[in-house]
C-alpha cells in the first residue's frame, strides 16, 4: 500500500484574495444591519421623495427648473456621507471596543489590507445605494444634464470617489480615537448637522454670507455643489470643489492612519 505525496503549502494566502474576502465580508455584515440600513437607504430614499412631491423647500434661484433638479445630486452625497463617514464610524467604532479589530489585527490580513477592505466595502454599498436613488430621481422627473456625456459621467465619479476618501478618512478617525458610544453619538448628530447646513436640502445660498463662506468648506458642500454643477447645469469638472475635496481626504486619511487606536 503506498502512501500519497503531499505537498502542503503552509501560510497566509495572496493579500488580493484576502482583501477580496474580507470585502464581501463586510459588505453582507453592512446589507444585513436594520439600522445601517436605515441610515444608508431608507432616509435618504425618503428625504429625496419627501421633499421633492411636497412643496417645502424653495429652491428659487437655484438654476433647477423642479425641486428634484436640485435634490438629488445633494441627495447622492448624503448617501455617500452615511455610508463613508457615518455608518462606517459607527461599525468600525464598535468593532474596536468589542476586541474585533484587536483580533484582525493579529490575523494574516495586514492592516492596511483590512482598511482596503473596508474602504472597498464602502464602494460598493455606495454603488447600490446611487443605482437606487437614480432609479427613484428619475422616476419622479428627474433630468440629469452631465450623464449623458463620458466628461460628465467621469466627472461625477471623481467626485464621488474623492468624498468618498474624505468622508472614509473622517470617520476612520473619529472611530480610532473616540469610545463607541461617543462615536455612535457624535457620527448620528453630525450626519444631522451636515444634513441642515451641508447644501443638501436647504440651498447655501439661504444661509447669511459669513455663515455660507464657512459651509462652503465642508466636504458634504463640496461632493454636493460639485454633483449639482456637474448634473443639473451639466458643467465640467468643478476644479475647486474637487481641491477642497482631495484636501479633507488627504487630512482625514493622514490623521486616522496616525492617531487610530485598534484596541
Amino acid at each position: 500500500m503506498s502512501t500519497g505525496t503531499y505537498a502542503p503549502r503552509p501560510g497566509a494566502a495572496p493579500v488580493g484574495r484576502m482583501i477580496a474576502a474580507q470585502t464581501a465580508l463586510e459588505t453582507r455584515m453592512l446589507l444585513r444591519n436594520g439600522e445601517q440600513l436605515l441610515l444608508t437607504v431608507i432616509i435618504p430614499s425618503l428625504l429625496l421623495v419627501l421633499f421633492s412631491t411636497v412643496d417645502i423647500i424653495d429652491t428659487t434661484g437655484t438654476g433647477a427648473d423642479q425641486a428634484v433638479d436640485f435634490l438629488a445630486p445633494g441627495i447622492l452625497a448624503l448617501a455617500v456621507l452615511s455610508t463613508a463617514f457615518t455608518g462606517q464610524a459607527i461599525a468600525t467604532g464598535f468593532e474596536r471596543r468589542y476586541g474585533v479589530l484587536k483580533r484582525l489585527g493579529a490575523s494574516p490580513i495586514p492592516r492596511w489590507a483590512l482598511m482596503t477592505a473596508k474602504t472597498l466595502s464602502v464602494l460598493v454599498t455606495e454603488v447600490l445605494q446611487i443605482a437606487l436613488l437614480t432609479a427613484i430621481a428619475l422616476g419622479l422627473g428627474w433630468s440629469p444634464q452631465g450623464a449623458a456625456t463620458f466628461t460628465g459621467v467621469l466627472s461625477v465619479l471623481v467626485l464621488l470617489v474623492l468624498g468618498t476618501a474624505a468622508f472614509s478618512g473622517l470617520g476612520l478617525l473619529m472611530a480610532g480615537t473616540l469610545k463607541a458610544e461617543a462615536t455612535l453619538a457624535a457620527a448620528n448628530l453630525v450626519f444631522l448637522l451636515l444634513l441642515v447646513g451641508g447644501g443638501v436640502i436647504v440651498p447655501l445660498a439661504k444661509f447669511p454670507d459669513a455663515a455660507r463662506s464657512v459651509l462652503e468648506l465642508l466636504p458634504i458642500s463640496a461632493l454636493s455643489d460639485g454633483l449639482r454643477a456637474v448634473l443639473q447645469d451639466g458643467a465640467a469638472l468643478p476644479w475647486g470643489d474637487a481641491l477642497t475635496l482631495a484636501v479633507w481626504a488627504v487630512l482625514g486619511l493622514g490623521a486616522a492612519a496616525k492617531f487610530f487606536r485598534w484596541e
